[in-house]
């Protein structure tokens, strides 16, 4: 049986802290990377909370990843952002290359963010909503190394491929969802392994091919499988483009042959857009999508995306953490 710790967010985001600042990082990113933990911690995002520390300290002890670099960030047209991330952690890489990308989105109507040689390994929502929260419509997905069968094949192709889409609302919190275009993020299946839980029939299968609902069978040396089959290989099939050969980075199988498989983030790209709805609609788009959100609650129990998050940000008390994992990571610092 698992024993459970309870920490306050401040905690939280203490232990988080002092981890990353400990194993290479300078102040700044250990920051911007204890906040990234800590609200992950507080929405209720458990796979990319402190469940993600460890692998982040295995990339920053073998210097994969630079935790005291910059990403060099360009302003190549009116409505085009490349950032270099240098080795940098992707939410650092965000941090200073959206506040660019918001401002040309809303003069242009329209922007795009390309990042290269970033290491992405955490919620997609926090980049979308923070764009959304500037009034502006968000898009965004990133790739990872092969973990998802192309629909056909019992062999990874595809990473994970998470997909992260925001409509902002005034006055309202923006309506956001963040999702694998795997059946299910390898993080979650790995918090279900570690935790004793099955996984629904259709997550992955075995190293044989064959279906299981055994997480521990899928994690290791097994595969995910794309949702929706043939159409969730589409979507997965058009990140791999979007964030690999669109922004000028890997694919998933090119960046498995070139990590050097320490358990930490891999180098890799992001792809974002962002559009003013403002510029592009005539009409009173916020009332206009209000109805529609409006009309879908009242058809029985419908609940819109993000707003299990945003009832989990209202409790301010402390969460239960793993106890097992809170020694780990006070362990490595």
């Amino acid at each position: 049986m698992m024993s459970n710790i309870s920490l306050s967010l401040d905690e939280i985001f203490i232990l988080a802290k002092n981890v990353f600042f400990k194993n290479g990082c300078d102040e700044e990113t250990s920051n911007i990377m204890a906040d990234l933990v800590m609200k992950a911690e507080r929405d209720g995002s458990l796979s990319h909370g402190l469940f993600r520390v460890p692998a982040y300290v295995s990339g920053l002890k073998s210097g994969k990843i630079n935790g005291k670099g910059n990403p060099d960030i360009k302003i190549i047209s009116a409505s085009v952002v490349k950032a270099n991330g240098n080795n940098c952690l992707a939410p650092v890489v965000l941090n200073k290359s959206i506040p660019e990308l918001i401002k040309l989105a809303k003069e242009n109507g329209v922007a795009i963010l390309s990042i290269t040689n970033s290491h992405h390994m955490a919620a997609m929502w926090p980049e979308t909503e923070i764009i959304a929260e500037q009034g502006l419509v968000a898009i965004a997905c990133t790739s990872y190394k092969p973990a998802v069968a192309p629909a056909g094949s019992i062999k990874p192709l595809f990473g994970t491929n998470p997909i992260s889409f925001a409509w902002p609302r005034k006055n309202k919190p923006s309506v956001v969802f963040d999702m694998a275009t795997a059946s299910m993020a390898m993080g979650e299946v790995q918090v279900a392994k570690r935790e004793g839980h099955k996984v629904p029939l259709g997550t992955g299968l075995t190293k044989e091919g064959k279906d299981t609902t055994d997480p521990a069978e899928i994690a290791d040396g097994g595969v995910l499988l794309p949702f929706g089959g043939y159409k969730g290989s589409g979507i997965a099939m058009m990140v791999e483009l979007l964030a690999g050969a669109l922004v000028g980075d890997n694919f998933s199988y090119e960046t498995a042959e070139k990590d050097n498989n320490d358990g930490g983030p891999p180098s890799g790209g992001e792809f974002i857009l962002a559009i003013s709805p403002d510029k592009l609609s005539d009409t009173d788009w916020d009332t206009h999508s209000s109805k529609f959100f409006d009309k879908m609650k009242s058809m029985g129990d419908v609940r819109l995306p993000g707003e299990r998050r945003h009832k989990n940000r209202l409790d301010k008390g402390p969460r239960h953490i793993n106890e097992d994992l809170v020694n780990k990571i006070k362990s490595l610092s």
